[in-house]
């Protein structure tokens, strides 16, 4: 299956819903701690013109779509499905917007918050019941992170149903920090230079994965969840967890940024800068290509490589 083309009518949501980011919320707080209605309601405006770009930028939804919005029952996952039902209301395409939760049968999970809250929104919705938290405590031995077991697992899941029901978009509660982290959790743990991209296409070629969250930052989400009130599910089953890989990351890139304020931000532009010919890569880039003198056919690594010191050596 080929990967789905953005139409002509996503274009538009540029100049109307996806104007330049505003400048960062002020940190300071009012008597209470609750922001300024001003405040707010300048960070509601900012969420909706970065989400309308992120949109725009990656063709992400394009007329009739079917969008899943996977809800979780945290804060970005919140904010994201907030955020589209705001955008929905004054886009210039139509597209229809399903919210889905995978329930993961956790103990002590409380299985009525999501369902009251939608119903309360009015927006359709869908509860998955599947019991990948039996699975997961049994295959994974304890203190052992259950994360990567989880992710799949629920990843699975949702994509079936997205399958089932004829959704054209999967669309998930990924932000800005999350596309940074990612990457670094790649080239320190893993080498290789890779992250979370703001658009995809699964490897059976069957779901189009959309991250429309990619410009905003975490901090926004906290303040805006916080100041909605959104009923926040806690991850019991992999949330509490110390010492992941990527809470590591989190850590470091949290220091940096109180170092210098603003580097998380140029991270996030860098990885919209790509220079394959300025990294390392040649099936990427054809180094073997760059400023050869004849049409010869070039030696290979074996043919280097023969007669010469093994690494061991």
């Amino acid at each position: 299956m080929t990967a789905i083309q953005p139409l002509p009518t996503v274009l538009p949501l540029a100049p109307k819903i996806a104007l330049a980011i505003a400048e960062p919320l002020p940190r300071t707080r009012h008597p209470g701690n609750v922001p300024a209605k001003r405040d707010i309601d300048k960070l509601g405006k900012r969420l909706r013109h970065q989400v309308g770009r992120a949109i725009a930028d990656f063709g992400m939804i394009e007329a009739g779509d079917k969008v899943m919005v996977c809800l979780s029952g945290g804060k970005d996952s919140y904010t994201l499905l907030d955020v589209l039902l705001q955008l929905q209301k004054k886009a210039p395409v139509e597209f229809s917007i399903t919210a889905v939760n995978l329930d993961q049968k956790q103990p002590d999970y409380p299985g009525h918050v999501l369902p009251d809250y939608l119903r309360g929104l009015g927006v359709d919705f869908h509860i998955i019941e599947q019991d990948t938290y039996s699975v997961v405590s049994r295959l994974i031995p304890e203190g052992k992170t259950m994360c990567s077991l989880c992710s799949r697992m629920r990843r699975g899941a949702l994509y079936s149903h997205a399958e089932a029901n004829g959704f054209t978009k999967i669309a998930l509660g990924h932000h800005r920090d999350d596309l940074v982290n990612t990457f670094f959790l790649n080239m320190f743990f893993h080498a290789k230079l890779s992250g979370m991209p703001p658009k995809l296409l699964s490897d059976d070629g069957k779901h189009v994965v959309i991250r429309p969250l990619a410009y905003v930052r975490e901090d926004d989400i906290q303040a805006y969840a916080e100041h909605k009130q959104f009923p926040i599910i806690p991850c019991n089953l992999c949330g509490s967890q110390e010492n992941l890989q990527r809470k590591q990351v989190k850590k470091m890139l949290a220091a940096w940024e109180k170092e210098t304020p603003g580097r998380i931000e140029t991270l996030s532009r860098a990885l919209g800068d790509i220079r394959p010919s300025h990294l390392s890569d040649p099936n990427l880039f054809d180094f073997a290509g760059l400023g050869k003198r004849d049409d010869g056919t070039m030696p290979d690594t074996h043919a280097w490589l023969a007669g010469g010191e093994t690494a061991d050596e």
